[in-house]
């Protein structure tokens, strides 16, 4: 089985409707409007990274900010992989290139993210991310389900890992930003 051709990119505003496509294919990300889904595309390009197929449709896609306290910090939003994509290390590929170009250009030495208990698949790629970086990473309840959600969403917990050093790795190397 071959691995198709990604085209690991900055994102543009082109971007803002598949955006909202693709996260509504990917349950069980929360879906946000088409017009939150081109701001994330638009104005925070540069802290998120689109992977396009051989055929330029979008088929992952992860958005990011550097919270405005902790500009050292890279806290990523959502991580998207299209199922026909998905068990093929695209998301890991996508947030290395991510973190990488974040650290060369921004400064950026922190990763963060927040994840619900029940979310295995986002822990391992996070937990693999932080390997590869090689840094500890510590965990606390973020949001609540109780405080925050009203009972009706579970705990989002923080994941926060470093400071590391600009990674220097074939992730970067591939990305066409």
């Amino acid at each position: 089985m071959s691995v198709p051709t990604v085209t690991l990119r900055r994102p543009t505003d082109g971007d803002g409707f598949p955006l909202h496509e693709l996260v509504a294919r990917c349950q069980p990300l929360d879906t946000n409007s088409a017009y939150c889904n081109l701001l994330q595309c638009s104005d925070f390009a540069d802290t998120s990274i689109a992977a396009t197929n051989a055929d330029g449709q979008l088929v992952g896609f992860i958005s990011g900010y550097c919270p405005p306290a902790r500009p050292d910090t890279l806290f990523v939003w959502q991580v998207a992989v299209d199922a026909s994509m998905r068990g093929q290390g695209l998301a890991l590929r996508m947030l290395m290139a991510l973190v990488a170009r974040v650290a060369r250009e921004q400064g950026v030495a922190n990763l963060e993210t927040t994840i619900s208990p029940d979310n295995g698949a986002s822990q391992a790629l996070f937990k693999k991310a932080f390997a590869k970086l090689g840094v500890d990473y510590s965990t606390r309840t973020l949001f609540s389900r109780a405080e925050h959600f009203a009972g009706k969403h579970e705990d989002e917990v923080l994941y926060r890992a470093g400071p590391f050093a600009a990674p220097n790795s074939e992730e970067e190397l591939e990305e066409n930003a």
